[in-house]
């Protein structure tokens, strides 16, 4: 496959791009491989080009339901950040992060990463007192904070309502300046193409309906494409998780399934140039490059695995976003979408050996899936290639919730549907 440059660009251009080739095959699957893949997801796309990078295990088959970017990859707000409290999720996103920064050189594919900046509202005294601690715990682990007072704010977002009569007084804020957005389907784009190229094989419409198993080892999988062998199975299929592990007689998972909505206003002037979140509440929010205003929220509360929420979540979010930004009021909303998301018990994700022999993990990942895919990717590629974690995602075991050693970011404990 040829590379992706300015001379083939102008090349293809000057050709009437009659000249583009397809950026992955559309191969039939094998008997067999050295390893399976199962969700063509961001994650699962990252773990089979990471196996061929980094491991140099390139007999691998990617398993998807669907067609690339049919599943959270391409149904999320595009956030990347690495601002957390707990050091184990600070290392692990820190990771995740300085390989963002470098990853569209790495897969010769632009995904569109922009370093905008993640600004989290303070709205009282003690409020600002948690985020300088939060700060301070992400500089102790090598990232970037910036505490800022309200006037700092208010210059930096000059839509925001920082006026005495506002209903939810911003007193400052919790500034990551390396943070941003990526663009969803180009990081699922980018990661297919360059794992296609190392040899990996990316079937679409493949369901996986079973595993195949020789005693209590997992040893290959059945699918609507027909039965697939490999020693070493892999499972990325995010809110799916549950569905997938039940066709292996696991169904003690310590995560449920919720759907997570997402929205995207008409276009408008720029107007807001960093992520702005809401803090006296759950508001996100940033304006794509085609002008339109990308927000959510809250989960909608419910175990689900549909892909569509409800009407209280949509008016719960925008009144708090309009508490921010009451200019925004009359704005008309254009869309709106729904992912599955996996929760965790303690809102840190599970990357590990599975259940069962041959078998492998992944997630867990809460609000935190798609910040987390190079990151996610690398970490998930080390354990199944070396049967056993790399020190940043060891403290993301399985058997945490049974040995009481959360990672419990929030302080919140078992209650998944608040992570």
């Amino acid at each position: 496959m040829a590379e992706y440059s300015v001379f083939s660009l102008v090349r293809n251009a000057l050709g009437g791009n009659r000249d583009w080739k397809p950026a992955w095959r559309k191969p039939d699957p094998r008997p067999s491989y050295d390893a399976i893949v199962i969700g063509g997801g961001g994650h699962g796309l990252a773990t089979a080009y990471y196996l061929a990078r980094e491991h140099g295990i390139t007999n691998v088959a990617v398993l998807e339901r669907g067609w690339i970017g049919s599943g959270n990859v391409g149904r999320n707000t595009t956030i990347v950040r690495s601002n957390y409290l707990l050091p184990e999720n600070i290392r692990f996103y820190e990771h995740s992060m300085k390989l963002w920064e470098g990853l569209s050189h790495e897969l010769n594919y632009n995904v569109m990463f922009s370093q905008r900046g993640v600004l989290n509202l303070a709205h009282t005294p003690a409020q600002l007192d948690e985020h300088a601690r939060r700060g301070n715990a992400m500089r102790h682990e090598g990232g970037d904070a910036v505490l800022l007072g309200s006037e700092e704010v208010a210059r930096m977002v000059p839509g925001l309502d920082v006026s005495g009569s506002a209903r939810f007084p911003v007193v400052g804020g919790l500034l990551q300046p390396r943070a941003g957005t990526a663009r969803h389907d180009a990081v699922a784009w980018g990661f297919a193409r360059a794992a296609d190229r190392l040899g990996v094989d990316i079937i679409e419409n493949c369901e996986v309906t079973g595993f195949l198993r020789e005693g209590e080892k997992v040893v290959g999988v059945t699918s609507t494409r027909g039965d697939i062998r490999a020693p070493k199975v892999a499972v990325a299929v995010a809110g799916s998780t549950s569905r997938v592990m039940h066709l292996a007689g696991i169904d003690n998972l310590p995560i449920e399934s919720h759907v997570l909505q997402a929205f995207v206003s008409e276009s408008l002037k720029p107007f807001v140039h960093q992520v702005v979140t809401f803090g006296a509440g759950h508001l996100y929010m940033s304006q794509s490059d085609k002008g339109g205003l990308v927000f959510g929220g809250d989960l909608d509360g419910y175990n689900t695995y549909a892909q569509r929420g409800n009407l209280p979540l949509v008016e719960e979010v925008m009144s708090e976003m309009v508490a921010m930004f009451p200019s925004l009021a009359r704005v008309r909303l254009l869309r709106s979408w729904g992912g599955v998301a996996d929760m965790s018990m303690d809102g840190s994700p599970i990357i590990a050996t599975g259940p069962l022999p041959g078998m492998y993990l992944n997630c867990g990942w809460c609000y935190g899936g798609f910040k987390a895919t190079p990151g996610s990717g690398w970490c998930f590629a080390w354990t199944i290639a070396r049967d056993e974690p790399h020190p940043i995602n060891a403290p993301f075991t399985l058997d945490r919730f049974q040995r009481g050693i959360l990672i419990d970011e929030k302080g919140q404990g078992a209650t998944p549907k608040w992570h």
